[in-house]
Formats: structure tokens, C-alpha cells, sequence
């Protein structure tokens, strides 16, 4: 009996990454306007940020609903596997719900766990799945031990502009051409599983401070456990940038190069209010 790890696209884990990990990501429908498509699949971010910026109004995303839970789930059930699905914060969505509802009538074949996350803290608990199946560990071994390490798992991230959080609603016009005028940068992260705002910094430089000062103020990063950088958008310039700055917390500390740390591109989950220009990093805090 094998163990079946599913995940849906919240988590930017690609579905060329998801075949060599060996699991499966369920894409998240995204509308814009009268056209539908699906996350990662049908769309991918280079095709998402091109029409993110041709929009005037933000694109939606839809849950996903229990029926298409319960084919998944009966597929790996019958082809004799335990699934564990690691679902995007229930703060955020209603397909931790959803899954719940389709995981009744399977009983103890299928585990669901509500990450408390999405992008790429979601990832690292993903992957911190996928590193426990590899080792050997049962089902019930692995849904344990993610219940207790999630509450570990963090993720900061700087948005570029403001200009997708007032299309959204998040702030007001007047804000944003405040903020755009004196180069705010928010820096965002994820508490009790929905998004708040740790600052914000005048300028990229200070604004890769309050990254590395977030970092450092909560526990540091524990680098034996997953850890993943992402940006929005088709330019990589500023997590570069991010990476020349905090390079000290990094260097000596990995058993691989940190040019060798896994990067994911911002979907559209965050990416709709992040805009292009973010950079995220997500690890699991030293609980010592």
C-alpha cells in the first residue's frame, strides 16, 4: 500500500515538479472575465501575468468543488494507495471544505490537512510530505508529524506595487498613489492562515531588511526542512536582488549552493494582488 500525496495549485508547486515529486496538484479555475482556464494547466504564469496586466478588473478563483475531490480520491483509493491532501488555508477558501466533504465516505483511506497556508508556504509543507513518503513513513505517520511542523512553516514576502491591492479592494486609490509616490513596498505574510501586513518599507533595500529582520526576529531558518524562494511576473530581477542582500543567512548554513534553493513563480492565488515585481521566501522556523 502505497501513500498519495494531493495538493491543489495555491501551493505554486508546478505540475513538471509535481511528476518528479510524485503527486498530484489539483489546478485552482481561474476566470478572467468570460474565459476560464486552469491554474498552472491551461494557464501558465507567463500567460497569467501577460493578461494580469492587460486587465482592468482582477481575475477570480473558484474553489474546488467535493465531486471533483471524490474522483481523485477514489482513483488513488482504488489503485490501493492512502491519500493525504494538503489543502490552501480554509481562511482563504472553501476547498478545505469541500475536500472534507469527499473525504467522508473513504473513512481512514484519506487524511485531510488544512496547511494553514498557500503559495509557497504550502509548498514546503508539501514537500515536507513528499520527504516523509520517501523515507518510509505511513500515512497516519506523515499526516501526524505535518500537523505538528505546519504551525513551523512561514512564509515573508514584498509586493512591488500597490496597484493590485486597490484593484482589489485591499486599500484605497488614495493609498496606493500615496504609496506610489514614496515607493512603499508592503511586506506580507500569513497568519492564523490568511494574509497581514508586517510593514512597510520606503524602497526595495529597506524593504529587503524587513525581510531579513522578520527572518531573524522568528527563530531563524531551520535548514533542515524545505525551504523555497518565488517571485511574480516574468522578471526574476529583484529576487536576485533580495538574495545579494541576505546572502549571510544562507551561505555556510545549506548542504547545497543557494543558488540550488528551489524557486517557484507566484501564481495566481497571490500573484492577483501581488502584481509582478514580488518576491517571497518560504522555510520552516528553527522551534528550538
Amino acid at each position: 500500500m502505497g501513500v498519495s500525496i494531493i495538493t491543489d495549485s495555491a501551493s505554486d508547486i508546478s505540475q513538471e515538479t509535481a511528476r518528479e515529486w510524485g503527486i498530484t496538484v489539483i489546478p485552482l479555475k481561474v476566470r478572467f472575465g468570460e474565459e476560464e482556464f486552469l491554474d498552472g494547466v491551461t494557464l501558465p504564469y507567463t500567460l497569467f501575468y501577460e493578461k494580469l496586466l492587460e486587465t482592468d478588473t482582477l481575475p477570480k478563483t473558484s474553489q474546488i468543488p467535493p465531486y471533483e475531490y471524490e474522483e481523485i480520491f477514489k482513483k488513488a483509493v482504488d489503485a490501493g494507495d492512502e491519500v493525504i491532501y494538503i489543502s490552501l488555508s480554509y481562511g482563504v477558501s472553501g476547498s478545505y471544505q469541500s475536500a472534507c466533504i469527499a473525504a467522508e465516505d473513504f473513512g481512514d483511506k484519506v487524511r485531510v490537512i488544512d496547511s494553514q497556508q498557500f503559495c509557497i508556504s504550502q509548498y514546503i509543507i508539501v514537500e515536507r510530505a513528499v520527504q516523509l513518503r520517501d523515507e518510509g513513513k505511513t500515512a497516519a505517520e506523515i499526516a501526524g508529524i505535518i500537523e505538528n511542523e505546519k504551525k513551523n512553516a512561514r512564509v515573508i514576502s514584498i509586493f512591488d506595487t500597490l496597484e493590485y491591492l486597490k484593484l482589489g479592494g485591499r486599500i484605497s486609490s488614495a493609498a496606493a498613489i500615496a504609496g506610489g509616490l514614496l515607493s512603499i513596498k508592503p511586506v506580507i505574510t500569513i497568519e492564523d492562515g490568511v494574509v497581514a501586513v508586517v510593514g512597510k518599507a520606503r524602497g526595495s533595500k529597506n524593504g529587503n531588511n524587513l525581510l531579513i529582520q522578520f527572518i531573524e526576529k522568528n527563530g531563524g531558518i531551520d535548514f533542515s526542512r524545505p525551504i523555497c524562494l518565488a517571485y511574480s511576473g516574468l522578471s526574476d530581477i529583484m529576487l536576485k536582488k533580495y538574495l545579494e542582500d541576505s546572502k549571510h543567512l544562507y551561505e555556510g548554513k545549506l548542504a547545497k549552493d543557494i543558488s540550488e534553493i528551489p524557486v517557484a513563480h507566484v501564481g495566481a492565488t497571490i500573484g492577483t494582488y501581488a502584481g509582478p515585481g514580488a518576491i517571497a521566501i518560504a522555510y520552516f522556523h528553527n522551534s528550538q
